[in-house]
């Protein structure tokens, strides 16, 4: 109930806030992928459903509302001079009459100021805009203070903010500490600090073969800034530190990727390096499942990595290329992996996928559909070049026959892409 009164108050929630019920899960595994050395820090999560099963698909995504560092609020709360302990309300005043019952209703209900910043205000992890910088000016009370916000603030400082605050991913508590003159009321506050949003994740389960349980293919990010600063994901360090026999609930929603879910006659061509096999574990337990009861198209699956210590899920994709699993030759299915580091000479999914041309092209003349998933980088545009190369050379078309032939098989429904930053 608090989490839904926080966040039916939240200002970034106004805009997009959809009726979707949060539900709570609870993590049973928490598993290291990648092997210690590899440089990658990839994990599976399970989690159970704590209430009543949830209806998902695979190809579906989950939300996660990630949970900030309990001292970075103490933190931010003693440095704005707040009550953690007063109970207060947060209306919005230009769509007051035109919000959903169950809005009107949750933000009615006083709620104490830690949990609603705990639970809605990203103090510690997103950076601010440049109009916050503005309005801290007005509440800058030392000169060379105000000066400098000022100055951020203006057009002219438009590339010396870039530099200090989004370059380094500066957060809204070490922006407040580097002004420490600056004391912005509450209601600023709420207005202007980045709302805390909920992470999209790939599911990467089939509910065929684990009922009432949810799994992800997570990576825990860090990188470093310009100016050697250590950060890190929020959600997926946090993710990664919690012991599953600590119990604690997660709050998360449910909603539809841009992965339909794949009828079983329909062929499937699959290309997820890295982290984008996640959607694919879950297409291929329900093949597996589906063709143990019936018949069911093949699957091809491409994936890559850098080499053996991030090969994520190795044990799976084999198991499912002997005897009768759906890669193997007997089921007229198929797994590459391209390994890019193990060798002198760089390969990546696209070289496996032309080392395929005929069969690939079969499988499209089968009525097969692609499905793309993992980093948004090169790689989608990559794999649409190489599908383009692969039916002009097999189809003894034109290039730009071919990427009309693929436009073609894109808005029949055919190919599918879920690309992340």
């Amino acid at each position: 109930m608090q989490l839904e009164t926080a966040r039916s108050m939240s200002a970034g929630k106004l805009s997009n806030y959809n009726n979707k019920a949060v539900c709570f899960l609870k993590m049973i595994k928490n598993q290291p992928l990648t092997k210690s050395g590899s440089g990658k820090d990839v994990r599976h999560f399970e989690f159970e459903f704590v209430s009543a099963a949830i209806e998902y698909e695979v190809g579906d995504v989950l939300e996660i509302l990630p949970s900030q560092d309990p001292a970075a609020v103490d933190t931010f709360i003693q440095r704005c001079n707040l009550d953690p302990d007063a109970l207060i309300t947060v209306q919005h005043k230009e769509m007051k009459n035109y919000l959903p019952d169950i809005h009107k209703n949750t933000t009615e209900v006083p709620i104490k100021l830690r949990t609603f910043v705990e639970l809605t205000m990203d103090v510690a992890s997103a950076s601010p805009r440049r109009y916050f910088f503005e309005v801290m000016s007005y509440f800058a009370t030392a000169e060379h203070e105000k000066e400098r916000l000022q100055y951020f603030a203006s057009p002219e400082g438009r590339d010396d903010l870039y530099k200090y605050n989004q370059k380094e991913r500066r957060t809204v508590l070490e922006v407040l500490e580097d002004f420490p003159s600056v004391q912005m009321p509450i209601d600023w506050l709420v207005q202007l600090v980045p709302p805390l949003k909920t992470r999209a994740f790939s599911i990467s389960s089939s509910p065929l073969a684990h009922p009432n349980q949810v799994h992800l293919t997570v990576s825990v990010v860090s990188w470093t800034t310009p100016y050697k600063r250590k950060r890190t994901g929020l959600c997926s360090v946090w993710l990664a530190g919690l012991d599953p026999q600590q119990g604690i609930y997660i709050p998360a929603r449910f909603q539809k990727g841009s992965l339909p879910r794949p009828p079983p006659s329909v062929p499937l061509i699959l290309i997820g390096p890295g982290t984008g096999c996640a959607p694919f574990r879950g297409f291929v337990e329900e093949r597996a499942i589906q063709s143990s009861s019936g018949p069911a198209a093949p699957i091809i699956f491409f994936f890559g990595c850098r080499n053996e210590d991030d090969f994520l899920y190795r044990e799976l994709w084999l198991s499912h290329s002997l005897n009768d699993g759906v890669f193997s030759e007997a089921k007229g299915g198929g797994f590459y992996v391209a390994f890019s580091r193990k060798q002198p000479q760089k390969v990546y999914v696209q070289h496996k996928m032309l080392e395929q041309s005929q069969r690939i092209w079969n499988l499209l003349l089968s009525k097969a559909s692609i499905y793309v998933a993992g980093s948004a980088t090169k790689m989608p545009s990559d794999v649409w070049s190489t599908f383009e190369e692969i039916i002009s050379k097999e189809g003894e078309a034109s290039r730009d026959s071919a990427a009309n032939w693929l436009k073609a098989l894109q808005r029949a429904g055919r190919y599918h892409v879920e690309a992340w930053s």
